[in-house]
C-alpha cells in the first residue's frame, strides 16, 4: 500500500504544485504590478522553491546536440540501435560536412558505456558521454523505468541484464568490427561477469574494459551503503522495500524496489547537505543570481528524477553482489539466453585490456573494491592491467565533473588507445604481438605522463 499511498499524495500535491509555479512567474514579471514591492522577490522565491519540492520529475534528456572534435563542431543525433523490453542500445551518431572530420569520426574506437541500472537514469553519465564523444564512437545502455514495462514482457533478472550485455557487445562487434566496454558504478559486476562467459565461450571479447567505482569486492573497505545491505537479510529487502506497481501505469502488478524509496535514502543518507543546498537556491533567487540557480535546477532535475527496478534483478543483485559475494568466491552461476547454467570464471579473460578507477574519496563504492579486478581476471598479463586512483575525487568525480574532464578522461583515451588497432591494414603489415607491444608501450608513456600531471 506504501507505493499506493505515495502516487495519491503525489497527486494531491501537483496542483499546489503547479500553482506554485504560475504564482512565481507572475510576481517575477518586470511588467507585473507587483514587481515594484520589495518583498514580491522574496515571496516569488518562496513559490519557485515549493514547486521544485513539489513537482514530480520525470526522464531528462540527454541534450547533446552537438560536441567539439578535432577541431570542429559536429551535430549529433541519438538514435536507438536495439530495443529490449527493458532496455534500449542508444547511439549517440556525430555528422559532419567536413571531409576530414568525417574520416576522423569514422576511424574512432566503439565504445560501450554500460549505465547503472540502480535508482537514477542513464542521463547521469551525460557529461561522460559528452566528453567520450571527442574521441569515440558512444553507445550506451538506456535501462528503461520497470513500471513502465508491462506484465507481458515478463521478469527481468540479474541473469537477463548480464545477457543483454553480451548482446549489445555482439552487436557492436558486428556493426563497428570492435568494441570497447566502459562500466560506472553497479554494472561494473556484471559486465566482468559478462566478458568472463563470453571468454569461457571462447567467443570475441571486447578488446578493453573500464570499470570505474563498483562494489566488485565489497568486502573490501564497506561504505554504509555497502552495510546496509550486508546487515540486513534477504527476507528483509523482500518484505520492506518491494511493492507492486499502481494500476495507473503500464506495469500494474509488476513486483519492483520503486525508485522514490531509493532516493529518500539518498537524501536520508545528508539530509543537511541538500537541505543547505534548496536555502541556498531561495537566496540566490533573491540575489538574482541566475547562473547558480540554473546549476541547481539542473543538478536537482538530474538527482531527482528516479526509476523503478524489477524487484528480481534488485533482490539478486542484493545477494549475489552483496551478501554471498559470488564473483570473488568462484560460486556465480547464470543462466544464459538459451537456458543453460554457466559458471563465471573471470580468469578465463585474455587478449582484453583491463583498467580500474577508484576515487580516493568514494563514499558509495569503498577503496579497493573496484580494484579486485585485476586479481581475479588473472588471465590478462599485467602488462594490459592497469590502475588509477583519482585524487581528491568522491564517487561522481570519477566520471562527472572537472577531475573527470582533466584527470580521468586522458587516462582512458591513453588506455583505449593502447588497445585498439589503427587499421587493418597496418595490422596485417605487422605481426600482432609486436603491434601491440608497440601501442602498449605508447599507452604507458602517455599514462605516464597524465598521472604525473594528475599528482603535480
Amino acid at each position: 500500500m506504501l507505493y499506493q499511498f505515495y502516487e495519491a499524495q503525489r497527486a494531491l500535491m501537483e496542483p499546489f504544485a503547479e500553482f506554485a509555479q504560475a504564482s512565481s512567474k507572475m510576481l517575477a514579471n518586470p511588467v507585473s504590478p507587483f514587481a515594484q514591492n520589495p518583498m514580491v522577490q522574496r515571496i516569488s522565491a518562496s513559490y519557485d522553491l515549493m514547486y521544485r519540492l513539489g513537482k514530480d520529475y520525470v526522464k531528462p534528456a540527454f541534450g547533446i546536440h552537438s560536441v567539439h572534435v578535432k577541431g570542429s563542431d559536429v551535430a549529433v543525433q541519438e538514435h536507438i540501435e536495439i530495443s529490449k523490453p527493458f532496455c534500449d542500445l542508444l547511439r549517440f551518431k556525430c555528422f559532419s560536412d567536413n571531409t576530414d572530420t568525417l574520416h576522423s569520426l569514422h576511424d574512432m574506437p566503439a565504445v560501450l558505456v554500460v549505465a547503472p541500472l540502480s535508482g537514477h537514469y542513464a542521463t547521469l553519465l551525460r557529461d561522460t558521454v559528452r566528453q567520450l564523444l571527442k574521441d569515440h564512437k558512444v553507445f550506451i545502455t538506456d535501462w528503461k523505468n520497470a513500471r513502465l514495462v508491462p506484465l507481458s514482457e515478463g521478469e527481468f533478472h540479474l541473469d537477463d541484464y548480464i545477457n543483454y550485455v553480451q548482446e549489445f557487445i555482439r552487436h557492436i562487434q558486428n556493426t563497428q568490427g570492435h568494441c570497447h566496454v566502459i562500466s560506472v558504478c553497479q554494472p561494473t559486476v556484471p559486465v566482468l561477469a559478462a566478458v568472463s562467459l563470453m571468454a569461457s565461450r571462447d567467443e570475441t571479447l571486447p578488446l578493453s574494459m573500464t570499470m570505474m567505482g563498483g562494489p566488485i569486492d565489497a568486502t573490501k573497505s564497506p561504505t554504509a551503503v555497502n552495510n546496509l545491505a550486508m546487515n540486513k537479510s534477504y527476507e528483509w529487502f523482500e518484505h520492506n522495500v518491494i511493492y507492486r506497481v499502481p494500476p495507473s501505469f503500464p506495469g500494474a502488478g509488476r513486483r519492483v524496489y520503486p525508485g522514490f524509496l531509493q532516493h529518500t535514502g539518498f537524501v536520508a543518507m545528508n539530509p543537511d547537505r541538500h537541505m543547505n543546498s534548496h536555502y541556498d537556491y531561495f537566496k540566490d533567487l533573491i540575489k538574482g543570481d541566475d547562473a547558480s540557480a540554473e546549476q541547481h535546477r539542473q543538478f536537482y532535475d538530474e538527482y531527482n528524477a528516479v526509476l523503478d527496478m524489477d524487484a528480481d534483478y534488485y533482490l539478486e543483485t542484493i545477494a549475489t553482489v552483496f551478501q554471498d559475494f559470488k564473483l570473488v568466491r568462484g560460486t556465480w552461476d547464470v543462466r544464459s539466453e538459451t537456458g543453460e547454467i554457466e559458471r563465471v570464471r573471470p580468469q578465463d579473460i585474455t587478449g582484453c585490456g583491463l583498467l580500474t578507477v577508484e576515487g580516493e574519496l568514494d563514499d558509495i563504492s569503498g577503496s579497493g573494491q573496484t580494484k579486485a579486478a585485476l586479481k581475479l581476471c588473472a588471465g590478462i598479463p599485467a602488462s594490459d592491467k592497469h590502475h588509477f586512483e583519482v585524487k581528491g575525487a568522491g564517487h561522481y568525480g570519477i566520471f562527472s565533473g572537472r577531475r573527470w574532464r582533466d584527470l580521468v578522461y586522458p587516462e582512458i583515451v591513453a588506455f583505449i588507445q593502447a588497445h585498439h588497432p589503427k587499421t587493418k591494414k597496418a595490422a596485417a603489415k605487422k605481426p600482432a604481438v609486436k603491434a601491440l607491444g608497440k601501442t602498449v608501450s605508447k599507452a604507458k608513456t602517455v599514462a605516464t605522463s597524465s598521472r604525473r600531471r594528475a599528482t603535480a
